[in-house]
């Protein structure tokens, strides 16, 4: 007769509590370990969460403010106006005398609130019209679907043009024109998703129940799909970081003196012919670093949360 304590530690009494625990593993609680074994991804989580708190607390550190020229260094900025601890210009100047860090924290601080505001509000449009289309189908699909159509045949660069001569061209109106532009994320496969869940027996069993469309689409449905909101929303959040550098790099993004990342790349490819290369590298390897840092999360997310992977 074989012992409790050697049945209990048998291979097969191992293996079947291991099966049994996996099996019993919540889909998100799976989903955070699977993220969690993903080493790039846990060192972006780092990496973005210490260019958070650069845009959030940098000018604590900053001895000039991103407006201040500093007028000592006007006409030798190319022998003086680099890196430098003593004078407080950590990064060095810009060609107009600015402190570098402290425009590279303010335009740290706009490109991140522009691409998280903006892709987190485009997204949550996506996700609620494509659920409604879904649901409903019929002439309300094809209005919206119409919509969709019309808004991705539209160039982009020429909607900022034309908006910004309109409206201004402040971080209040960048966050209202990403969000225009990019109010379509997420929405077909949404919808698609909409019309496999909204037959399933506990939609059914809520239409008994007398629950409301709005009370299905939000409650039951949506919750179920939270999934895919949350893989868009991660690669949306870089494009949208993209728009915004693109659209300042040409001009027409945030005016002077608040600056962003594509500003300030702009500003200092257009000087480094003079040998001020400080210009263009500070901004450029917050840009690469935040860019690079969204991309392995999101990879992350998608490994982790897509039932496909699992």
């Amino acid at each position: 007769m074989i012992s409790p304590k050697k049945a209990l530690s048998s291979p097969e009494t191992t293996t079947a509590l291991a099966e049994q625990m996996i099996v019993s593993r919540s889909f998100w609680a799976d989903a955070r370990i699977r993220f969690f074994r993903n080493r790039m991804a846990v060192v972006s989580i780092f990496m973005l969460f210490c260019l958070v708190l650069f845009a959030i607390f940098g000018h604590a550190l900053a001895t000039w403010s991103y407006e201040e020229i500093d007028w000592s260094l006007l006409g030798k900025i190319k022998t003086e106006g680099g890196p430098s601890l003593s004078n407080g210009h950590y990064f060095g100047v810009d060609e107009l005398g600015r402190d570098l860090y402290a425009r590279v924290v303010q335009g740290s601080r706009t490109s991140l609130l522009v691409g998280f505001i903006a892709a987190i509000l485009a997204v949550g449009l996506g996700a609620t019209f494509g659920a409604i289309a879904g649901y409903y189908g019929g002439r309300i699909d094809q209005i919206i679907m119409g919509a969709y159509n019309i808004t991705l045949s539209i160039p982009y660069i020429i909607f900022f043009v034309v908006w910004q001569a309109f409206f201004g061209r402040d971080l209040i109106q960048m966050i209202l024109v990403m969000v225009i532009i990019n109010w379509t994320a997420g929405l077909l496969i949404v919808r698609g998703q909409v019309k496999m869940l909204k037959n399933r027996e506990f939609v059914d069993a809520a239409r008994m129940l007398g629950m409301s469309d709005f009370k299905i689409i939000t409650r039951h449905i949506l919750p179920n799909m939270l999934w895919v909101i949350i893989i868009y929303m991660s690669i949306t959040i870089p494009e949208t970081i993209m728009y915004e550098s693109l659209v300042s790099f040409l001009g027409v993004g945030i005016q002077e003196p608040n600056t962003s990342w594509g500003a300030l790349i702009s500003q200092g490819a257009g000087t480094m012919t003079f040998g001020t290369l400080w210009q263009l590298a500070f901004p450029a390897i917050f840009f690469v670093i935040a860019q690079v840092s969204l991309y392995y999360i999101g990879d992350g997310l998608r490994d982790a949360l897509d039932p496909k992977e699992r």
